[in-house]
């Protein structure tokens, strides 16, 4: 019976020594990677109209996609579309004038070379022919801005993304730039985050990072792992911000870096916080490749 209390002492204690080395092996830090942690980032763009106006039509709601060159807004364009078209009226007018103070001016250039006509003639002559021009052109010009008033009273997205926020609703009169919708562009998606002066010397541009989500995928029920690269490195050494949760360098000297996602999808939110993890091997092993 003692044996046996022996033996199975023996058992627990070996069962505890082996639970204590899997523990640290699984929690032991592979010192090849480099671990750092950050919120995501999206572009956003505010969309408004160039020229002032009564809004009439919002064609697209909070939390709808959008594809690049979509109409989504229409201002009352009834004004600018008087003025546009009175432009052209008035371009055929003084296109009309224009030709025939130069035919007037061709059919008598060479009695005012000889002195035929008289030069104060030729001087009123010349005159009407240049008046006639500069009026021209200048309606073309005022025409062209006319022309990019009408095309402003239209909202296009920019690229292809999602409305976040809709300011304003139908019959709201709008001022000039002021914002409409507000647009959370798809691509580009980065990971802001923050490296320590010690690991600054083993990344670079374009070195690949794993990024990891709070976000349980339930096909595999692990978190949800993404691909990126380092595309920004910040010369300047900043104070690390309080978003940092690393104890160790919540009073250091960190350099802000952005991973880039390759593959975005749609869980991935403004403000979400990620785990990167980056390989520093692989910028030897690049290097040796080449």
């Amino acid at each position: 019976m003692k044996h046996k209390k022996i033996i199975i002492i023996i058992i627990i204690v070996i069962l505890i020594l082996a639970a204590i080395f899997i523990i640290i092996k699984l929690n032991r830090k592979n010192p090849d990677v480099i671990t750092l942690y950050g919120n995501i980032e999206i572009r956003q763009v505010d969309l408004g109209f160039r020229v002032e106006g009564r809004l009439i039509k919002l064609l697209k709601e909070e939390g709808d996609e959008v594809k690049k060159g979509e109409l989504l807004a229409v201002l009352d364009d009834i004004i600018y579309r008087a003025k546009y078209e009175k432009s052209l009226e008035d371009i055929k007018l003084y296109s009309a004038q224009n030709d025939n103070a130069q035919s007037v001016f061709r059919r008598n250039i060479a009695l005012c070379a000889d002195g035929t006509t008289s030069k104060q003639e030729c001087d009123s002559i010349l005159k009407d022919k240049e008046t006639s021009f500069a009026r021209l052109e200048s309606e073309k010009k005022q025409n062209r801005i006319y022309k990019d008033d009408l095309d402003n009273t239209r909202i296009y997205a920019p690229n292809d993304g999602i409305v976040t926020t809709r300011i304003l609703e139908e019959g709201s009169v709008v001022n000039l730039s002021s914002p409409v919708y507000t647009i959370s562009l798809n691509k580009p998606v980065w990971i802001r985050t923050y490296v320590s002066e010690e690991n600054l010397g083993n990344i670079k541009y374009n070195m690949k990072a794993l990024v990891y989500t709070d976000s349980i995928d339930p096909k595999t029920n692990k978190r949800r792992k993404y691909t990126g690269r380092i595309g920004y490195i910040s010369p300047v050494a900043e104070f690390t911000p309080k978003t940092v949760q690393t104890e160790e360098l919540r009073t250091d000297l960190v350099y802000r870096i952005r991973v880039y996602v390759d593959e975005v999808d749609k869980y991935l939110r403004q403000g979400m916080p990620t785990t990167v993890e980056i390989n520093i091997k692989q910028g030897d092993e690049n290097e040796h490749g080449n």
